[in-house]
């Protein structure tokens, strides 16, 4: 029998701030009760007229996940290698193996690499109720993105990707999804490596405005204690 649900290790606030994207994971699985309580937490999201179109298959360590997480790992590197090659991730400050770029770059090879070894791997997916159209991510991403939040609050972490693009047919045929359901996303989560900590973002006064465009109100200053946190662009 499952317990209540799992005590909050952050507040919400916090957790708001601090969830990165978590890319490297302890070899150890997710206990049943938390991935109850992460996946509740996604359930719970708003979704356009209440329709709740998302539904979730979240892949472990079965013989069939096993199958899908290496499907999407083939897809992983075919995309990262792509764009490393577009962005020109050994380019510029990347020539430098202790530069933000070169680390992002060396993290991104390591997941990719270790894909089809994560800990549980959520394939976020909308069941369409009319032609695809660009406003249908508003009804699956704030599951998604409660999912990430709700994986923060109990000492977890994540990934969203789109890693599964390239075999999304086989994805289909092999999990039996119906006609009429896209993946949407592809999560992946485990214990970190390492800690969670502030995201990098740009000032606040470069995103939010009043009244006019690129016109920042007032009170739009960064709290105290959170310059560090401020966004750098790769070059």
């Amino acid at each position: 029998m499952f317990p209540a649900l799992s005590p909050d290790s952050v507040g919400l606030l916090e957790g708001l701030c601090t969830t990165r994207a978590i890319r490297r994971y302890l070899d150890e699985p997710i206990p049943d009760h938390v991935l109850r309580d992460i996946m509740f937490a996604a359930t719970r999201a708003p979704s356009g007229s209440n329709r709740q179109p998302f539904r979730f298959i979240v892949l472990t360590d079965s013989p069939t996940a096993q199958r899908a997480k290496q499907l999407i790992a083939t897809s992983a590197q075919q995309v990262w290698d792509a764009k490393r090659e577009r962005d020109g991730y050994s380019e510029g400050s990347g020539a430098d193996p202790n530069s933000p770029k070169a680390r992002m770059a060396d993290v991104m090879e390591q997941y990719v690499r270790n894909f089809a070894d994560v800990p549980v791997l959520v394939l976020a997916c909308l069941v369409r109720y009319r032609d695809p159209n660009p406003d249908e991510g508003a009804s699956i991403y704030p599951a998604c993105q409660n999912l990430l939040l709700a994986a923060r609050a109990l000492g977890y972490g994540g990934a969203l990707t789109g890693f599964h693009s390239l075999v999304e047919k086989e994805l289909c045929e092999l999990l039996k999804i119906p006609d009429g359901v896209h993946i949407s996303g592809c999560i992946t989560l485990g214990k970190p490596v390492g800690n969670h900590g502030p995201v990098r973002r740009r000032r606040l006064d470069q995103l939010v405005f009043a009244d006019a465009w690129e016109q920042a109100p007032p009170w739009a200053i960064d709290p105290p204690g959170t310059e560090h946190t401020a966004f750098k662009k790769f070059v």
